[in-house]
């Protein structure tokens, strides 16, 4: 039996995420392109000083709407294979909130598939983020579109 994922595949997890063998992961022959988007806590939001971020998600509806937006890049691209990873639960200054890796024969279609993933991701998926901030102050972060 194999661990190896699916084509297209979005998952949630509350776990550190890797980069490098989530990127294995990714391999096809086919392949001539491999491209990975990467976003990470950053320390400062529109001029607040930012400690951490906690996310949250309503987890089924997330699960089933991330599949389907990345059912939607597989139909709009050629593209080989696609996953999407979001953290959820407290996450420290530099961590990697959401990952999203693609693989196609040509660099053009994978560049458009990530973008698609991550902002539909962000403006479709239920994944709900709240700033904490250096004053102790913290507050509820609409996605960007």
């Amino acid at each position: 039996m194999t661990d190896q994922l699916p084509s297209f595949a979005f998952r949630l997890t509350s776990d550190a995420i890797d980069t490098a063998s989530l990127t294995r992961e990714l391999h096809d022959s086919a392949a001539g392109a491999c491209v990975t988007f990467e976003g990470r806590v950053r320390d400062v939001n529109e001029g607040h000083a930012v400690r951490r971020l906690e996310y949250e998600s309503y987890e089924a509806v997330a699960l089933k709407e991330g599949k389907r937006v990345m059912d939607e890049a597989a139909s709009k691209e050629h593209v080989i294979a696609a996953q999407c990873i979001h953290r959820v639960g407290r996450l420290e200054i530099g961590e990697i909130a959401v990952w999203v890796g693609v693989i196609s024969g040509h660099r053009e279609e994978a560049f458009r598939a990530c973008r698609y993933i991550i902002d539909e991701v962000k403006a479709r998926v239920p994944i709900w983020k709240k700033e904490q901030y250096r004053d102790g102050a913290s507050e509820w972060i609409e996605n960007a579109p």
